[in-house]
């Protein structure tokens, strides 16, 4: 029988036995502070409550021991056939997901989800799902960073912004900070509000996210008049972002002048709507790059340039090199750290 995961929206709490078994699948580049905060939430419940409601097993896919993004490792207490009484199975990913994800990989996560585990990711990881086949039409989180070149590639999941999701059997985030507000939400469905307060209170966490929260939001400095109109302008900026929006359509889409639009811009970020727009336009043209194989050509029109001489030209003025170059570096990058992996002993971290 599977046992569900439970978001904090659900209307009442749904009690679990004690030992609620948790599987980490860590995956190479995985990253440290998604996977920390995970198992240390986790931890923290057991501890308060000063009963083992929760247990965990942390295993590789792969004969070689994956290595964090921080060059660091965390020993595997148990190995893939552990997974088979496993409750949830969460795989943790971080940089260079798609050299990360194998095919052992994604029969690993088959396995699990056939033996009736529900899946869930952390970071990057939700990649390895999809591209298992795990995501399908589902609802589905992933780090921002990844999120414009994965939605493209797999067009029967549905990704969205949010800090994570629970759809049905599947539990998905982005990454950071975002795993200790999932796993609280899970905790709170399962014992309640109270002992989520208590975690809360131990790892100094003012305010539990909300699934419904977005990742990125512009936090200027100084918060003040008209911050909800700029919010709501760089939110449309970035949701039309193939066929961007004349300046005159986005002021009357926020209800302001196109000279209080400007104000605001000059105001909180030190340039000019235009400005912003476009640097929005080719930082989602970095994101395709770096983590798609989209042809640059393919990419040029997808954030909004009619011509390759255009897109070119201000792509090296932002980044001071060309988009050929940046999908150079980030081949060598990826490169050169697969050959430090096996080259320098990895540090242990044990988990307990």
């Amino acid at each position: 029988m599977t046992h569900l995961p439970v978001d904090s929206s659900l209307p009442r709490e749904t009690p679990v036995q004690e030992g609620f078994h948790v599987g980490f699948v860590l995956l190479h580049d995985f990253s440290m502070i998604a996977f920390a905060n995970a198992v240390e939430t986790l931890r923290m419940a057991n501890y308060i409550s000063r009963r083992t409601l929760y247990r965990w097993t942390v295993v590789q896919a792969e004969p070689s021991q994956p290595v964090a993004s921080n060059g660091l490792t965390v020993s595997s207490n148990g190995s893939a056939e552990d997974l088979a009484s496993c409750n949830l199975v969460l795989v943790c990913g971080g940089l260079n997901i798609r050299q990360a994800t194998t095919d052992p990989v994604r029969r690993l996560l088959r396995q699990c989800a056939a033996r009736g585990a529900a899946m869930g990711a952390l970071c990057t990881g939700s990649f390895a799902l999809a591209s298992a086949g795990l995501l399908d039409n589902h609802r589905c989180a992933i780090h921002w960073e990844n999120l414009a070149a994965i939605s493209e590639e797999f067009p029967k999941v549905r990704f969205t912004p949010e800090v994570f999701i629970f759809d049905r059997d599947r539990i998905t985030c982005s990454g950071g900070t975002a795993p200790l507000h999932m796993v609280l939400h899970l905790i709170r469905g399962h014992h309640g509000p109270k002992l989520v307060m208590a975690v809360s209170e131990q790892f100094i966490v003012e305010r539990l996210r909300a699934s419904s929260d977005r990742q990125r939001i512009p936090q200027p400095e100084c918060i003040g008049p008209g911050y909800q109109h700029l919010t709501e302008a760089a939110e449309i900026m970035a949701a039309n972002i193939e066929e961007p929006l004349s300046l005159i359509e986005l002021a009357g889409l926020v209800g302001l002048s196109l000279r209080q639009l400007e104000r605001l811009f000059n105001r909180y970020f030190s340039m000019n709507p235009a400005q912003y727009y476009m640097n929005l336009r080719l930082r989602r043209a970095q994101e395709l790059l770096t983590h798609s194989s989209q042809p640059i050509m393919q990419v040029t029109v997808a954030c909004g340039f009619q011509s390759s001489s255009h897109f070119c030209k201000a792509y090296r003025s932002l980044f001071g090199h060309a988009p050929s170059d940046e999908r150079r570096q980030q081949a060598d990058k990826a490169s050169a750290g697969r050959t430090s992996a096996t080259k320098s002993p990895p540090k242990l971290v044990r988990v307990a």
